[in-house]
């Protein structure tokens, strides 16, 4: 087989090969997004459930901290030293419960790099097809042509996919209070 036959064969194994790996490891990291949406998801439930547990608790404190104010036992300056503790505990648990909010915004994250990977795995697939369009003994200029059509068709894929996920969560931490999201 002469070199320009042969350039078919490596080129058309090269397009396989790139293929095949890349949706391979593109598996594995949506197989790990997902993972990570379970994990992320259960310890959020978690936590929730013990800073509503933690809140139950404070609040029954409180109410005995109240009884013992009203009936005269607790010094001025023990007064206000609860009520200060009290307004600190308050803001603590107000963020720790708008930080467990932010589960959603994760996932969405998440979510929106599945879809990239999906994506880019519908672009290698689009290698695949091309490579096996590709003669063992196709000449230089036909696989040039097949090769500038296969170029048009990933940046086609890729501004598809570009503008099908925009970038629609810019929440940039979590104390903060502007969320935009869409």
């Amino acid at each position: 087989m002469s070199k320009k036959k042969m350039l078919g064969s490596h080129v058309k194994q090269l397009l396989a090969g790139v293929s095949d790996h890349g949706n391979e490891h593109l598996i594995e990291l949506e197989t790990d997004l997902v993972q990570t949406t379970i994990l992320l998801a259960e310890a959020i439930e978690k936590l929730g459930a013990s800073f509503l547990a933690l809140h139950s608790a404070v609040s029954s404190q409180q109410d005995e901290i109240n009884f013992l104010i009203s009936s005269g036992r607790a010094s001025n300056e023990s007064i206000d030293r609860l009520k200060t503790i009290q307004t600190e505990i308050s803001l603590h648990i107000n963020a720790a419960v708008t930080s467990l909010q932010f589960q959603d915004l994760t996932s969405q994250l998440i979510s929106r790099t599945v879809q990239r990977s999906v994506g880019l795995r519908e672009v290698l697939s689009s290698l695949g097809m091309v490579g096996d369009g590709i003669p063992h003994d196709g000449d230089v200029d036909e696989i040039a042509v097949l090769l500038k059509n296969m170029t048009v068709t990933l940046e086609s894929q890729s501004v598809e996919l570009k503008s099908v996920l925009r970038k629609a969560v810019s929440q940039k931490h979590l104390d903060s209070g502007d969320i935009e999201l869409f």
